[in-house]
């Protein structure tokens, strides 16, 4: 679990909150902090822009941090109420691999733990959020909940924290701080105070104005706005509604900006989340903006408030307040230019998605991985427009099948499935397009530890790829059939299968991870089948190709099948080396899988080189992740040998009552410090006699070779 000290500026999770500049609350922030010490849930209500976000981020930064640490999650570029416990899971670090809902995953996560979740803009989720936190109060005593949104969740036990605007001085403080970043110096005079009364205290209202300053003085800025509340109002004198004050106060800054500013505040509104300079430049020109002018335009938003830049792994973003987007999209269909927006967005991250795909076999593999991380939001909501769309299946299950990388290779595989199975659930046509999906929902499920959906999409995928005379579905369909006979032991099939699918690629002239993946997953066959140096030959072969290229996720995989030799052939610190290799590459992309077959096998390297006990803590921590990967080792009694030969040498060492209790230790650990330990442990504790079992022995390389389980116990209940 991603978990840390957050401080002034970051609340753990995937979405920090920019705080620098937090300007008043001085009554609120205490008031705050006792309403969470008083309840689990409390939800700080408030129209939009009046800062609740802000301040729910400085008392969660603020506060003693749990032993489970704060974690935000950001909910306001979530369309569908699906993806909110989604949201979540992402949002927690956790990656699961199974077929189980998130909503279990959460509860399993969480049990025992305790932490504070901050749910912010959850108000157009409001019934998808109230059951989520109904169930996780309901069953995770430890757990606190922060909720931000304009309404409350009406959960029973809820406290609900109504915000009001700041106080008169404090939206003068607010307005001289804004002020002095656009180099503008502002004295505490009475155009600022009648300026700040009639934006009634109302923070993003206030930055809008003070965004200003570069072109007009405050009392400028009074006088326009003075005449805007007017002409909305009817002349009504009494106080203003805050939602219409809001309203008013963007209504005003966007009619201030240029016919070009608001075109493109109204483009931009079709983002969800973050976006970046090029695709803003392809998406939003067009129709009286030309992409060499995209780029101006956008600083003169940026300078007003409009738009917001952040700093990110990826580079610079920017990103619309969802007040201020929601503006824009009600312009944006006034326009009656919505439709093509759309479609722009949609063509942009398809062809995002397609050259992701190309570029994961490239040296450019860790970027792309952080760059899809990036676009989440933008492409969940390219695949729900394609999905929706009379005419979109076809790009829908393009832009699903393509990123079948992101799915598999970065720790997706539940989200995958669910965008795979809604694709292949629309009319059939497209051919190419379905034949794909088919193959990687087949590949996925096989990841899941579901096989009869797996084979049922698969054969499904094979006969129509027959039909249409289709070779390269063919040889996908062939290459995944052979890696779930594989999971499932049956050796010689996945061999045959395997080896005729290599052929068809090299016939096709196809080179890419799936094909490497292939080789690795022929050479785990062959190792098990007792043929070493055939499976070293394989994966060294493979390790060549992808350094030539600089591949690393299919890399890993080979380092796994060559540490399976290593050790087998007697060379713990040749295994361990690799395994080590193996594990920090399939972490660093959020690879659930290989992270736990590398902790798996560490284990049994560890007691080879004389921990015994720190050997049973791995064995523990692996036991911990597989309930997110699927049936441990695959259910399947190949894979298990290790394990069991592992889970004898330490009882051995230990005896029973110590073997469980390191176990057990080890099951209390995070996935994150899991596999901290299991990089750190390099060499072995002094004084511990080399096991029986290495250098070449062949009693322990026979057993490595054969099933060390019946096929009874073909369900993974002895892992760990």
């Amino acid at each position: 679990m991603r978990s840390h000290q957050p401080d002034d500026t970051e609340v753990n999770g995937n979405l920090p909150l920019e705080l620098d500049g937090f300007v008043g609350r001085r009554a609120e922030l205490p008031e705050l902090e006792r309403a969470l010490d008083a309840s689990r849930l409390v939800t700080v209500t408030g129209p939009g822009g009046i800062g609740k976000s802000r301040l729910a981020a400085r008392v969660a930064g603020g506060r003693r941090t749990p032993p489970d640490g704060v974690w935000r999650v950001e909910l306001a570029s979530v369309r569908d109420p699906e993806f909110v416990d989604y949201a979540v899971v992402e949002t927690l670090g956790l990656t699961d691999h199974t077929a189980r809902p998130p909503r279990e995953t959460l509860l399993a996560h969480l049990a025992g733990r305790r932490l504070l979740l901050v749910l912010d803009g959850f108000e157009h989720l409001v019934d998808a959020c109230a059951t989520l936190v109904a169930d996780l109060l309901g069953q995770v005593p430890g757990l606190a909940v922060l909720a931000v949104g304009r309404r409350p969740l009406r959960v029973a036990g809820e406290q609900v924290f109504a915000l009001g605007p700041l106080g008169e001085d404090e939206a003068v403080e607010l307005f001289a701080e804004r002020a002095g970043r656009q180099g503008v110096t502002v004295g505490d005079d009475p155009h600022v105070r009648e300026l700040c009364r009639r934006l009634d205290g109302i923070p993003l209202a206030i930055e809008l104005a003070a965004g200003r300053l570069g072109a007009l003085c405050p009392g400028q800025l009074l006088e326009r706005l003075d005449d805007r509340f007017r002409l909305l109002t009817g002349g009504c004198r009494d106080t203003l509604p805050r939602h219409r004050t809001l309203r008013t106060a963007i209504v005003w800054s966007h009619e201030l900006c240029t016919p070009e500013e608001r075109l493109l505040w109204s483009r931009l509104s079709v983002f969800a989340g973050q976006f970046d300079l090029e695709a803003a430049e392809y998406v939003c020109s067009g129709g009286g903006l030309h992409s060499d002018d995209v780029l101006d335009v956008l600083s003169a938003l940026l300078a007003q408030s409009v738009v917001a830049r952040e700093e990110t792994a990826t580079g610079v973003r920017y990103r619309m307040l969802d007040t201020v987007r929601a503006y824009g999209t009600e312009w944006l269909e006034a326009t009656g230019d919505a439709i093509r927006l759309r479609r722009r967005h949609r063509d942009w991250y398809v062809g995002l998605a397609t050259w992701c795909e190309l570029d994961w076999f490239s040296p450019r593999q860790n970027e792309v991985a952080a760059r899809i991380e990036a676009e989440l939001p933008n492409l969940r909501c390219a695949l729900e427009y394609c999905l929706t769309e009379p005419d979109g299946a076809e790009l829908g299950r393009h832009l699903a099948g393509s990123l079948w990388f992101c799915w598999v290779g970065c720790g997706r595989l539940s989200e995958g499935r669910h965008w795979l199975e809604r694709s292949i659930e629309l009319e059939p046509g497209h051919e190419h397009a379905r034949l794909k999906a088919l193959w990687v929902l087949g590949y996925v499920a096989i990841l899941q530890g579901d096989t009869v959906p797996a084979l049922a999409a698969l054969e499904e995928c094979r006969t129509e790829a027959e039909r249409s005379a289709n070779p390269t579905a063919v040889a996908y369909a062939e290459h995944r059939t052979g890696c779930l006979a594989l999971v499932s032991d049956d050796m010689p099939r996945a061999e045959g299968l395997l080896r005729s699918s290599l052929e068809r690629y090299q016939d096709l002239g196809e080179l890419n991870s799936n094909v490497l993946m292939a080789q690795v997953e022929l050479a785990m066959a062959r190792a098990f089948l007792g043929d070493l140096p055939d499976a070293v030959r394989l994966c060294e072969d493979v390790r060549r190709v992808c350094e030539d290229h600089g591949e690393r996720w299919a890399r890993s995989y080979a380092l796994y099948v060559l540490a399976y030799a290593a050790w087998s052939e007697g060379d713990p610190a040749r295994a361990r080396e690799l395994l080590t290799e193996c594990l920090a590459c399939a972490h660093a992309f959020h690879d659930l899988l290989g992270s736990v077959l590398s902790i798996e096998f560490l284990a049994l390297v560890t007691v080879t080189r004389g921990d015994a006990a720190e050997a049973a803590v791995l064995q523990g921590a692996a036991a911990s992740l597989w309930p997110s990967v699927g049936l441990p080792l695959f259910g399947s009694a190949y894979y298990n040998a290790p394990h069991e030969l592992c889970e004898t040498l330490v009882r051995e060492r230990l005896g029973d009552e110590r073997y469980e209790e390191c176990v057990r230790q080890g099951r209390a650990l995070g996935r994150e410090a899991a596999v901290s330990r299991a990089l750190s442990r390099a060499h072995p504790a002094a004084g511990l006699p080399a096991p029986r079992g290495c250098d070449r022995h062949p009693e322990a390389t026979h057993g490595m070779q054969q099933p060390a389980a019946s096929p009874t116990r073909k369900g993974g209940e002895t892992a760990g």
